[in-house]
């Protein structure tokens, strides 16, 4: 009896850590965002191109989810762009939780004009 009881505890225990989701790792994504994102996006999540545009926008310290969802979008090719469609392609889910971590996690500071 004590045995089917631990079981059933085990088997409950398993079912929720399998629905939890784990962090990205700040320090993964780095290296990815470094070899992969950084040449159109930078490592500050600032466009490259010049100045945020719909085709490179800007991502510095854009809300991790919106990041996650936007890459699996580009991944699954429901979102096609000529340039992510294929990045994304390449990246595992592990690797845009991690990229997410990283952009996500950059601070930013807004600097009202002065008064004259």
């Amino acid at each position: 009896m004590n045995i089917n009881l631990f079981k059933i505890f085990l088997l409950i225990i398993f079912c929720l850590i399998s629905n939890v989701s784990f962090s990205g790792d700040l320090t993964l994504g780095k290296e990815k965002a470094a070899a992969v994102c950084s040449v159109c996006h930078g490592m500050n999540g600032q466009s490259t191109s010049g100045g945020n545009s719909a085709l490179v926008p800007n991502i510095t310290a854009q809300n991790k989810e919106y990041l996650i969802a936007k890459m699996k979008d580009y991944k699954s090719g429901k979102i096609n762009h000529p340039q992510m469609s294929l990045i994304a392609q390449m990246l595992s889910d592990e690797d845009i939780e991690n990229v997410a971590e990283w952009y996500s996690n950059i601070k930013i500071s807004i600097e009202l004009p002065a008064d004259d």
